[in-house]
């Protein structure tokens, strides 16, 4: 068998291949309050051993690699970091939240792929449960393609009985600051990367674009084989999300960063006894990859359902 599951108890889940890392997910991370504690996974890697992430950046500490938050959640902030309100700009608010890991229901490693099943819980400052969250991971290697799959959908479950408002920066008056839900930080090597979409590739002027994926190109530091200079990320939005296809929150500098935004310019009413369901695939590549290239992942990347085959749970 060649993808391997660890279980580091009480601490991270370890996904391997061939001997080799492909991600740590970190559940119970030990980060202080301010950056909004929260499962992530770092250090990620391509096939060829690249890493493709980024932990704890000085200038954004509760960065970290590839994970879920949202900064404008209500009152509260499940980001970290200062709370953008309206007409104020950012500010340090006593209103920093915690995404608690309760258990992991499933956790297996079958003949094609690893599956993954945990149960969370969102905490407000006070201690009071905000709402509650059934997460799975399905990962699965495309050797053909020098790349593999990530497939990670959260359903989030308002058990109170306040409608809670999700939002962003942007919906409170920050142009092009609407960041919010699964997010990546590459590597400091990945400033002045490639974004790609299906009719070309761009730089920051991207920011926003609305589209069913989007891809990030960035070179590596160092000395290696040549499929391990350069690494592609491909991020495909389901299209039974809300709002899809989704506007994208992308950077190429002062750092490169990708991630799905379904709250980036509209605010959504989650109602007491709704559940929100969100999901996605992250595909990560050895080599540069073309606008053809990234279609074709996000393509193949759509074309199973991992989730169920991973975890066994439709």
């Amino acid at each position: 068998m060649e993808l391997t599951v660890g279980h580091d108890v009480g601490r991270a889940v370890r996904v391997g291949w061939r001997g080799g890392d492909l991600f740590h997910y970190v559940y119970a991370p030990a980060e202080p309050r301010s950056e909004a504690p929260r499962p992530y996974l770092h250090p990620l890697r391509t096939l060829a051993g690249a890493v493709v992430s980024l932990y704890r950046p000085h200038d954004h500490l509760w960065h970290k690699g590839l994970c879920f938050g949202i900064s404008n959640f209500g009152p509260d902030n499940f980001w970290g970091g200062g709370s953008y309100r309206r007409g104020e700009g950012y500010r340090t608010l006593d209103n920093i939240g915690i995404i608690e890991h309760l258990d992991f229901p499933v956790l297996r490693c079958g003949a094609g792929a690893v599956g993954v099943v945990e149960r969370l819980r969102w905490v407000r400052r006070g201690g009071d449960p905000v709402v509650s969250e059934r997460r799975r991971l399905g990962v699965a290697v495309w050797v053909d393609q020098r790349a593999w799959r990530l497939a990670f959908e959260t359903v989030l479950r308002n058990d109170g009985d306040t409608e809670i408002t999700i939002g962003s920066p942007t919906t409170q008056g920050r142009e092009n600051a609407g960041y919010g839900g699964l997010f990546w930080q590459g590597p400091r090597s990945f400033r002045g990367g490639r974004v790609v979409t299906a009719t070309g590739t761009g730089a920051d002027e991207l920011m926003g674009w609305r589209g069913p994926w989007l891809g990030f190109t960035g070179r590596h530091d160092g000395f290696g084989p040549p499929e391990s200079l350069a690494s592609t990320l491909v991020f495909r939005d389901h299209p039974a999300n809300p709002g899809a296809p989704t506007r994208w929150f992308v950077r190429t500098e002062p750092y490169g960063c990708l991630g799905p935004a379904p709250f980036f310019d509209r605010e959504y009413a989650f109602v007491p006894g709704a559940e929100l369901r969100l999901r996605y695939d992250v595909v990560i590549a050895d080599g540069e990859r073309d606008p053809a290239g990234c279609a074709g992942l996000a393509e193949r990347a759509g074309a199973t359902d991992l989730l169920a085959e991973a975890t066994g749970d439709g």
